[in-house]
């Protein structure tokens, strides 16, 4: 799991360098002009160090909150699950620009909180609580501003909101079975 974390954090951090970043960021009108690329990869780009080293921070903690549920292969198939739907979901929306891994800790946390609790862990239940309540928050009151002055942009809520809704929907669908078949076929 570690180096999968690593090769995660590396991308999030090559993405950053200018020419990269450009060419990766999610932007609606590129997306329609056919870079489809971008629904996937615009979630690995980040607008300065500053969101890049809170969302590599989340990753980590995240990853270590959950460390008993993840298995490497699913973990990848997840973030990309997770990356997909964000960046299809967004197209749906006004949103112009994105750029961020946010949305996809906000699915990771999601899918694992729930998994833990339908796999005995009363107390994942609350944090699954807790995850809905701060999305119905920004959805009904917006975002924190000190996160924006951080990251140098407006937190994109909706992301949140996908991704959350996203991993929880993926963690109610899902099971070893699902997961083992999954990962046969791309052997």
């Amino acid at each position: 799991m570690f180096r999968t974390l690593v090769i995660i954090s590396a991308v999030m951090a090559i993405f950053q360098v200018p020419l990269l970043q450009v060419w990766m960021q999610w932007d609606n009108d590129l997306i329609a002009s056919g870079q489809i690329w971008r629904i996937v990869t615009g979630n690995f780009t980040h607008t300065n160090i500053y969101h890049l080293s809170m969302n590599l921070v989340g990753l980590w903690l995240i990853t270590s909150i959950f460390r008993s549920e993840f298995h490497s292969q699913t973990f990848i198939w997840l973030v990309m699950l997770l990356s997909a739907s964000i960046g299809l979901l967004l197209l749906t929306t006004p949103t112009q620009v994105y750029v961020g891994f946010s949305g996809v800790l906000h699915g990771l946390f999601g899918f694992y909180a729930v998994k833990e609790w339908r796999g005995g862990n009363k107390s994942s239940l609350i944090l699954t609580i807790g995850l809905i309540v701060k999305i119905l928050w920004e959805q009904l009151l917006g975002s924190p501003t000190g996160s924006e002055q951080w990251i140098g942009a407006i937190v994109a809520i909706n992301a949140h909101l996908f991704g959350a809704a996203t991993g929880i929907i993926l963690a109610f669908f899902s099971t070893k079975k699902l997961w083992k078949n999954a990962l046969k076929r791309t052997r």
